[in-house]
């Protein structure tokens, strides 16, 4: 389906509105204020004064309120030996990524997101771009809307688990592998009868070896994998699932903090090794292994400061 956005100043905007009112049509989706229907093109406006015109006469109609490049571009992307469809970022795509596997605090989170190709605007306009450019404030805020909006899975995966199957032998790429293989299969069961363009996945391991780790699941999502570093900034779904998993992640890390009394901190530092300590001295180890990695270096350093401070 041809698509093309324009951003139009308050003056021309409020002509394109009038222009199309006879053909006014509802569309209740966050920030749209006017949404008009053709018989070959639909057209929805935003309040960031963003027109997204979609369908056969998308770039006829668009011409009619801005300059329009309707040639579709012949450069491909590779990315870590993936080849990347053209104009990849405006297809129907279910992405997936995972947060929280850096931090000695917390759990694991994944979470995989389905944007059609007629929701990339909106999804845009509900504020989501690279996760690494949003605070974690933002990402609360924006996380609700896209959690209503699209079709969606997130899991987490608590520490006791975690630790309880890395001390299986699980390497933390099995444990990423499977908890996103699973999350898409969540998200195609919702999705039924449709299908995305394509699945891309996070990447943070080879393609073999992702799927090594995966090979004894019962059903293991395979067509139209592709695999990229920095998804986020190619496709919103990745963007979005980043962003709900994040929010998991700090809601499982506000539950944690609330039981330690105290506010943890995130990453993997010295701050982190002060912290454990603490609830080292004050509630023992089984407390603290219950809300840390325990096979990280932080609990070692954490045992040492404890021991300094008795």
């Amino acid at each position: 389906m041809s698509q093309c956005v324009l951003q139009l100043e308050k003056a021309k905007f409020e002509k394109l509105i009038a222009h199309y009112v006879a053909l006014k049509v509802t569309r209740n989706a966050p920030g749209v204020v006017f949404a008009a229907k053709l018989p070959d093109v639909a057209i929805t406006a935003y309040k960031s004064g963003k027109v997204l015109f979609q369908g056969g006469g998308a770039l006829r109609e668009a011409a009619l309120w801005g300059s329009v490049d309707g040639k579709p571009s012949s450069k491909k992307t590779s990315v870590k030996g993936e080849i990347l469809p053209e104009r990849f970022s405006e297809l129907s795509v279910l992405g997936s990524d995972e947060t929280g596997t850096g931090d000695f605090f917390g759990p694991v989170t994944v979470a995989a997101c389905f944007v059609s190709s007629n929701q990339v605007e909106l999804v845009r306009e509900l504020g989501v771009r690279d996760s690494k450019q949003l605070t974690d404030d933002l990402m609360r805020k924006i996380a609700p809307d896209l959690q209503a909006t699209l079709v969606h899975s997130v899991l987490t995966l608590t520490n006791d688990k975690y630790n309880e199957v890395q001390a299986q032998g699980w390497s933390q790429g099995k444990i990423k592998a499977l908890l996103h293989n699973q999350a898409l299969k969540h998200v195609l069961r919702k999705m039924n009868d449709e299908k995305p363009d394509y699945i891309l996945i996070d990447q943070f391991a080879e393609r073999g070896i992702y799927y090594n780790h995966i090979k004894n699941e019962p059903e293991i999502v395979r067509e139209n994998v592709l695999f990229s570093t920095k998804a986020e900034g190619l496709h919103v779904a990745v963007a979005a699932a980043s962003i709900i998993a994040r929010v998991a992640f700090l809601e499982e890390m506000d539950r944690l903090s609330a039981i330690a009394g105290v506010m943890l901190p995130k990453g993997a530092g010295r701050g982190v090794d002060e912290a454990a300590a603490r609830i080292l001295l004050k509630d023992g180890e089984a407390a603290l292994k219950s809300m840390t990695k325990w096979h990280f270096a932080n609990a070692q350093k954490a045992k040492k400061i404890a021991a300094m401070k008795k």
